[in-house]
């Protein structure tokens, strides 16, 4: 079944929510205030690919001060909708409303595959935090 893909609005936060549970990532539902503040926020960019209104996925990034790039923060599709093409037109739409001229990322572990499929240079990343899984303390201030 064909999607649509628009530009965030607020009655699909649930939505995205939900992708987020199903993906295992706890940030955004655990406060979703903060999460509807980040992804309709001064310079982000939120694309999300609806089949009629249910959100089947989403790309959320943020636009540097000035326009040139973005970073890819989160990007999910429904398990069940893969390999439809829907991540590639949510990327595309990123592209579209932000003007940007490239998208830095980081990606899981097995989706290389998709990411290699597009235009782009590999780079290498880290993911850093405050504290480590089940540390008690902030590592900045515990060392």
């Amino acid at each position: 079944m064909a999607v649509t893909i628009t530009r965030f609005d607020h009655s699909q936060l649930a939505g995205i929510l939900t992708l987020c549970e199903a993906e295992g990532w706890p940030s955004l539902p655990a406060e979703p205030e903060r999460a509807l503040g980040l992804l309709d926020g001064e310079r982000a960019v939120t694309t999300v690919a609806l089949d009629r209104d249910v959100v089947v996925g989403f790309a959320f990034a943020f636009v540097d001060d000035g326009g040139l790039e973005a970073y890819l923060s989160m990007m999910a599709v429904d398990a069940n909708r893969r390999r439809e093409g829907i991540a590639r037109l949510l990327l595309g739409e990123l592209f579209r409303l932000s003007g940007v001229q490239r998208i830095d990322l980081l990606a899981e572990p097995g989706s290389e595959p998709f990411y290699e499929s597009l235009p782009h240079f590999a780079f290498q990343g880290y993911r850093i935090y405050a504290r480590r899984p089940g540390d008690p303390t902030d590592f900045w201030v515990s060392r």
